[in-house]
């Protein structure tokens, strides 16, 4: 906030608080809730200009002519208003979203589970195939062996048939996580 100047003599175009508020048709304290910044003190005397109020009450009329964003809390449940303060709000967080895919920043929880599922079947086939093509090529393993082999394979491909099952608990893990 910047301080009032002193000056030494008063300007010919300059009113005192008592002669801008006669000039004006108000009361003194009417003037003051205008809250107007003076443009200079002499003594104890402050001085103001008409372009500063005129400055001051367009600067009022612009703030009354901008719609008010109502405070949720101010506002009850199920009136208008605040029906229109949530569609607005709904409104701009669903852009935020879309501007977000587009920058691919977020995807999707349908879309994610969509790609893992697919990836997901694509490996359980190439573990579905990966014995034959070991006893293929090494013909030495015992059948213990062998069946050690399948059924490591065998758990490894029913955790890839159940991601898609725990992805929204992979995803709730990850929003705790990252929330604390």
């Amino acid at each position: 906030m910047s301080a009032i100047k002193t000056a030494s003599k008063v300007e010919p175009h300059w009113l005192n608080k008592s002669a801008m508020a006669d000039s004006l048709g108000i009361s003194v304290q009417a003037f003051d809730r205008w809250g107007v910044k003076p443009v200079a003190k002499v003594g104890r005397s402050v001085y103001f200009t008409v372009a500063d109020v005129l400055h001051n009450r367009i600067e009022n009329e612009a703030v009354k002519q901008q719609p008010k964003q109502p405070d949720p809390s101010e506002i009850s449940d199920g009136c208008l208003e605040y029906e229109r303060y949530r569609l607005t709000k709904a409104q701009a967080d669903g852009q935020e979203l879309k501007n977000e895919i587009a920058r691919q920043e977020v995807v999707p929880v349908e879309f994610a589970t969509f790609a893992l599922s697919k990836i997901a079947a694509e490996v359980s086939g190439v573990l579905d195939s990966l014995p034959l093509n070991i006893y293929r090529k090494h013909p030495e393993l015992t059948k213990i062996q062998q069946e050690n082999i399948k059924r490591e394979l065998s758990k490894a491909m029913n955790a890839m048939s159940r991601v898609s099952d725990s992805l929204d608990g992979v995803l709730d893990e990850y929003i705790q996580q990252s929330v604390e």
